[in-house]
């Protein structure tokens, strides 16, 4: 059974549900890196299964829904993952997150990394902000 239009995501909804923007989600339509389906208007529509191909589990996406602190930061570059490996040596600890099936690396204090409690399965959100990558716990 295939999903139609009207139980498929908006490209901001999708957007919103991946922790990427909507000019990264229409590129990605356009490049054919996420499917759509058109409505008869011609607007697109993504269907549930491409947000669950991509990543973005139920629990991911209530627990973004959630994070009030998280929507109060005012940086746009927020992407939305699961912690794939955590390496601590040190005082810094190498973090990666899947992030859409794609592999995000930032290095972060060892400390940080015990306050956010991150271990592999996480879910937990990049904030990039020019030369940086942050991670938040989501």
């Amino acid at each position: 059974m295939s999903e139609g239009p009207s139980s498929a995501l908006t490209p901001t909804e999708a957007a919103q549900a991946l922790g990427v923007s909507y000019p990264t989600i229409k590129q990605w339509i356009y490049k054919k890196k996420i499917r759509s389906v058109r409505t008869p208007g011609g607007h697109h529509r993504i269907p549930r299964s491409e947000i669950a191909r991509l990543g973005a589990s139920g629990a991911l996406r209530s627990s973004m829904a959630s994070a009030a602190p998280l929507d109060a930061i005012s940086g746009r570059n927020k992407l939305a993952g699961v912690v794939k490996r955590i390496r601590v040596s040190g005082l810094l600890a190498e973090v990666a997150l899947d992030v859409g099936g794609q592999t995000l690396t930032s290095i972060i204090t060892a400390a940080a990394a015990r306050e956010l409690r991150l271990k592999p399965g996480s879910p937990a959100v990049a904030l990039i902000k020019a030369t940086e990558v942050m991670v938040i716990r989501a």
